[in-house]
């Protein structure tokens, strides 16, 4: 794993770092050694222009969040080039009803899909990831299809140094690594509740509160008038 990985990876953590932790990760950014100069792809002129706009790019993203996602709520500027063609068709009542509380919205197809866009933000999209893996893994009926399945998921989004490490605590974390000896249903149930309580008492306010939430609630009104 090269600098510019490692950099990567660690910025997809920063939803529950401390601002100073963040901060010192923005000054890693503008001193890094992941140089063009010295990478195998500075000699490509064109592949330079790519890293610097990827490096521009990441660092717009930190600053942001070293900030707070709530008083920097332009998030327009870092959502992809097409919008979930879904969202179009949202109503404003369905989309209201989102603030209603945390499962409204995370019962709601078109919910799930603006909440997803909104973690990608913060880059913490795996927590809604390793929830909606959970729920889907319960509808398992194999018993064979069960096992695979739960070390998957746990190879995927719990264990240390996953590829999409979820923030649980220890004691979760290792309560998770021992139901995974005689995998159940109800294996990643601890874990699930502690994703789902930090996204909802973290993650659901600011999206509640974001220029992205508020954007799509004043399409949805402007459509019908």
């Amino acid at each position: 794993m090269g600098p510019c990985d490692w950099t990567v990876r660690k910025a997809k953590q920063l939803l529950l770092w401390s601002p100073l932790k963040i901060i010192r990760m923005t000054h890693f950014m503008s001193s890094s050694t992941c140089s063009l100069s010295d990478h195998p792809v500075g000699k490509d002129p064109e592949a330079m222009r790519t890293g610097q706009r990827q490096n521009k790019g990441m660092r717009t993203r930190l600053g942001c969040l070293s900030h707070k996602s709530d008083s920097c709520s332009d998030f327009t500027a870092i959502l992809p080039d097409k919008p979930n063609r879904a969202l179009k068709r949202l109503s404003t009542e369905e989309a209201t009803r989102w603030a209603d509380s945390f499962d409204v919205l995370l019962s709601h197809k078109y919910g799930v899909a603006a909440f997803r866009a909104f973690l990608k933000t913060e880059f913490s999209e795996e927590n809604l990831e390793f929830w909606l893996a959970c729920e889907e893994f319960k509808k398992t009926r194999s018993t064979a299809k069960l096992v695979s399945k739960a070390h998957r998921i746990f190879e995927e989004f719990v264990d240390v140094q996953a590829p999409r490490e979820v923030n649980i605590d220890f004691q979760t974390r290792e309560a998770t690594r021992k139901n995974m000896q005689e995998p159940s249903l109800t294996c990643f149930d601890q874990a699930q509740g502690k994703v789902h309580s930090l996204m909802e008492k973290d993650s659901y306010p600011r999206f509640l509160r974001s220029k992205m939430y508020l954007d799509l609630l004043s399409q949805s009104q402007r459509r019908l008038s």
